[in-house]
């Protein structure tokens, strides 16, 4: 998800948009009057987009990698996700000290 900001707020706001950015995970997109927009990301998610881009360029590559997400994908699936084990309301509060 991205949050919108003009460049004057952007200005007033900075270390609150970067903190933001950084630890939200948050794209701020700052609308520019008159010039084209800017985006701001956390500098590791731009890692991470430009090595999958890599990655990608290749349709040989891509297309390993597409199947193998896909194999992962199918053996989850036949994984039954495990059951919390029952514990009795008396046993849960003993072991809480209640």
């Amino acid at each position: 998800m991205s949050i919108e900001t003009t460049y004057t707020a952007l200005r007033e706001n900075l270390a609150s948009y970067l903190d933001r950015a950084v630890d939200d995970r948050e794209v701020i997109v700052v609308k520019r009057r008159g010039a084209r927009d800017v985006a701001i990301i956390a500098a590791d998610e731009l890692a991470g987009l430009d090595e999958t881009a890599h990655l990608l360029r290749s349709p040989a590559n891509a297309r390993r990698l597409m199947q193998a997400l896909a194999k992962s994908k199918a053996n989850d699936k036949k994984k039954a996700p495990a059951k919390p084990a029952a514990v009795a309301l008396k046993e849960l509060r003993r072991s809480l000290g209640l």
